[in-house]
């Protein structure tokens, strides 16, 4: 009986191997062929079933040869649309150009002009790393919503803009952030000023004033003594500013015990800086009155020496 059942998968596996090959076959023919008019139907059918990568096959080998003619914008309509489907977003978004650029009276430019921005939106990374692509699918967008003012489309246009200005506004507070972790506090500082001049509207507004305080608190406590009056009264400048802004703040608690901490250290900077001072007058008064005045030896005279005349 197990002997059968083998038998019968063995022929089964056989007749299924065969069926592939000849399938195989039969595409690797049809791609071969010049007959452009059965290949343009099978790359469509392809398409329709959403065998994507066959169907793209297809469409490769026919672009070139329907240029000009008038199959050529349905074509290349799906050729785009079958890289995009293959996730291939840089591909996809060449063609989509190209299809806007070539058939800008088509009734599909819209769609293409679009969906060469939103190309560029997916392939935008993560936070952390180059927004170049984040950068270019803003101006991209823009682009669309300039030309396509009444679409359909300019709404959800300006929520991908929205989305990639919120990865760039999170990268610049992110990266600001991380001057405070290295220590380097005087550059933090001056980087969340510059985070909240670039996005006035971020929702970190609150957390970069908080650790704008914190950062020239460091920077102060670090500074050398000449330099701490200013620095520490800096923080009670911009700690001021925070608790009339944010009066209810979680943070307002940490950024008064910088103001109290910062208050007694002008008050420490002040005392060692007026002991210095009183010091260099004590030493030059010292140095003063020690100073003994020598008188030069006299010169011997010599008697027999003739005065001249």
């Amino acid at each position: 009986m197990f002997k059968k059942q083998r038998t019968t998968l063995s022929i089964l596996l056989i007749l299924f191997v065969l069926a592939s090959v000849s399938c195989k076959s039969k595409f690797e023919k049809l791609k071969a062929s010049n007959d452009n008019a059965k290949k343009y139907q099978a790359a469509l059918a392809l398409y329709n079933k959403k065998k994507y990568s066959k169907a793209l096959e297809l469409f490769e080998t026919l672009v070139q040869r329907y240029r000009g003619q008038a199959q050529a914008e349905d074509l290349y309509y799906y050729y785009a649309y079958a890289n995009y489907n293959l996730k291939d977003y840089t591909s996809a978004r060449y063609h989509f150009k190209t299809f806007s650029d070539t058939y800008p009276q088509s009734t599909r430019a819209e769609e293409c002009k679009f969906m060469e921005a939103y190309c560029y939106y997916l392939d935008s990374p993560i936070y952390s790393l180059d927004q170049e692509n984040t950068t270019k699918a803003i101006e991209s967008l823009q682009l669309f919503i300039n030309l396509y003012p009444k679409s359909e489309r300019v709404a959800e246009a300006g929520k991908l803009i929205q989305n990639l200005r919120d990865k760039l506004e999170r990268k610049s507070f992110e990266n600001s952030k991380l001057y405070l972790t290295i220590g380097d506090y005087n550059s933090a500082v001056i980087a969340f000023s510059n985070t909240l001049r670039d996005y006035p509207d971020t929702k970190y507004a609150e957390e970069i004033d908080y650790l704008t305080i914190k950062s020239q608190y460091l920077y102060a406590t670090h500074s050398r003594i000449y330099s701490q009056v200013d620095r520490f009264n800096q923080v009670i400048a911009y700690e001021q500013q925070f608790a009339d802004k944010y009066p209810t703040s979680k943070y307002l608690r940490d950024a008064q015990s910088y103001k109290k901490d910062s208050e007694s250290g002008v008050a420490s900077a002040k005392r060692q800086l007026q002991e210095e001072a009183n010091d260099i007058k004590y030493m030059r008064r010292f140095e003063k009155k020690d100073t003994v005045t020598s008188q030069p030896p006299s010169e011997k005279v010599d008697l027999n020496k003739k005065i001249p005349n």
